[in-house]
């Protein structure tokens, strides 16, 4: 690996720099003995990483000789890339801890340099070599694919920290060229696209998602990456030229697309930011203008004005559920694009014109909203009124087969009866009931839902705090038996039957529990025999 080596220099050695430097401290990189002194400390937190393109002043002397190479004899720079071997190890790993602007002595031992063979004639064997050198800037060069497919060039950095996502919709400025400088297309007015669908090549989606706002970058573009599978370069370029592209970008600006559900069903894109960090939950009262339209333009439903905004009740069901999701994410103030699948039309397939597939757009904006009282805020006769308020719409919930909901609400009761420290002695009584029918009714629902495990944990908590309860004995065996943990199930029936031996449904499930063990025995026994058969 080569160390820059240009027009030799006037031979000068380096007494002024170390005279400046003798009171300093020598910094240790590594274990190789390669030592740092700062000369001048850099005017920024940031290093350069491996692969970056450098940009450095160096002079070069032996350990007590005198210089006799410099960069700065012909005022041109020397520019090297980190990490890729482009240089003496030494350089490598002592450039990396400089800051831009920074200039330091690296003291390079022979390990870290030529070693044993040195470089005749100016380099001898086992050379100690002492560098000055300045960092003067640096380009960040990414391998966005990690295959060399796609490798970004920083030409101007961004602001902020954020980037776009893969649902967001991002402005950009572009200009594609071949390598030969044949440009190809370009667009100086900017351009708008969706990220995850694309534009002009694949290279510009994976690239964009890795900028800031502001920034500038140059994609060196392979073939692959920019012109196969894509319909918008192969008119422009002779089908028999394999060419790879030099692409300019600049992100301009992004809106951000939110992927509310985690499945692409309901999607919000942000058109004004909200203010502060609160957002609505389950239960919030919050005040919104909406339009519903189809993709063609149709208004299917408005709701609130300016004037009077449309008030309702977060996860109550009184609004579109996917809309209603969007609007827990949102901050007062936000104005929102919401695109609902067909998934979430609910009643909205009572309007003709709105078919089973159609796609949904709602403009909305949270104007205000408020909060339920937190339990750890209220008093203990207001958490035992709220939570037998939330146990009851529970069980509204639950005689319609809305078990999810019903779920929900269970749990949401318990929470504000769950600690028990300030209660009285009778309090405590109270707040354990609510706790045993809340976890009993929410094993209900588990059971109905396929959640089993989840099920089977309610009931032992309702068995903590009541052990001879017959309902947790019950709806856990039930449990174990959909798990097949058939000793657990049959220890819970058992007991069951002692507390109440004339219970007609622990009675049952005992019934279907020994029918079951039957069965199994008798899968055991074949399996058994198949072996047996096989061996003889």
């Amino acid at each position: 690996m080569a160390m820059p080596l240009g027009l030799l220099s006037e031979n000068k050695s380096l007494p002024q720099v170390e005279s400046r430097v003798s009171n300093m401290t020598h910094i240790n990189i590594g274990n190789q003995g390669l030592q740092k002194k700062i000369l001048r400390k850099g005017n920024s937190w940031k290093t350069p990483s491996l692969g970056d393109q450098i940009q450095v002043h160096y002079s070069v002397c032996l350990e007590d000789g005198e210089q006799f190479n410099s960069s700065r004899s012909n005022g041109k720079p020397f520019a090297f890339k980190l990490g890729q071997c482009e240089v003496i190890k030494g350089w490598d790993e002592g450039i990396a801890t400089m800051k831009k602007g920074e200039r330091a002595i690296l003291t390079i031992p022979p390990e870290l340099a030529y070693g044993e063979i040195g470089c005749p004639p100016l380099i001898p064997p086992n050379s100690t070599l002492v560098f000055d050198i300045e960092l003067l800037s640096w380009n960040t060069i990414r391998d966005i694919t990690e295959d060399g497919g796609i490798l970004k060039k920083i030409v101007e950095e961004g602001e902020g920290w954020a980037c776009p996502k893969e649902f967001d919709e991002v402005v950009v400025k572009y200009n594609a060229r071949l390598e030969n400088g044949t440009i190809v297309s370009k667009s100086e007015e900017g351009i708008e696209f969706c990220v995850s669908n694309g534009y002009l090549c694949p290279a510009m989606s994976k690239a964009v998602k890795t900028m800031r706002k502001g920034e500038k970058a140059e994609l060196s573009v392979k073939f692959s990456y920019g012109c196969r599978e894509t319909e918008n370069l192969s008119s422009q370029i002779d089908s028999g030229i394999h060419s790879n592209l030099i692409i300019d970008l600049e992100l301009i600006s992004w809106k951000s697309v939110t992927d509310i559900m985690g499945d692409k069903k309901v999607l919000k894109k942000i058109v004004r930011d909200g203010e502060g960090f609160d957002r609505p939950n389950e239960g919030s009262k919050a005040k919104v203008i909406y339009i519903g339209k189809l993709e063609d333009g149709t208004i299917i439903e408005k709701n609130g004005s300016d004037e009077e905004p449309f008030e309702y009740t977060c996860f109550e069901e009184q609004i579109n559920e996917g809309l209603d999701r969007a609007v827990m994410t949102m901050k007062k103030g936000e104005q929102a694009i919401v695109t609902v699948s067909s998934d979430f039309l609910n009643g909205c397939l009572d309007v003709g014109f709105v078919s089973a597939e159609s796609t949904l757009i709602y403009e909305v904006e949270l104007i205000d909203f408020s909060k339920e009282t937190p339990f750890w805020k209220m008093e203990t006769d207001e958490k035992l009124k709220a939570c037998e308020i939330k146990k009851e719409e529970g069980n509204v919930l639950f005689k319609v087969g809305k078990f999810w909901r019903a779920s929900r609400k269970y749990e949401k009761a318990s929470k504000y009866v769950e600690y028990d420290h300030s209660f009285s002695a009778d309090e405590k009584c109270q707040a354990n009931a609510l706790q045993i029918s809340c976890h009993l009714n929410n094993a209900a629902c588990k059971l109905k839902l396929g959640e089993y495990v989840e099920a089977s944990r309610l009931c032992t908590k309702v068995l903590d705090l009541d052990e001879s309860n017959v309902k947790a004995l019950f709806r856990r065996s039930q449990a174990y038996l959909k798990t097949s943990e058939l000793e657990k199930a049959n220890d819970d029936i058992k007991r069951a039957l002692v507390i109440d031996p004339d219970n007609r449904d622990v009675k049952l499930v005992y019934k279907e529990l020994q029918d079951k063990k039957k069965r199994y025995v008798k899968y055991e026994t074949s399996i058994f025999s198949t072996m047996l058969a096989k061996m003889t």
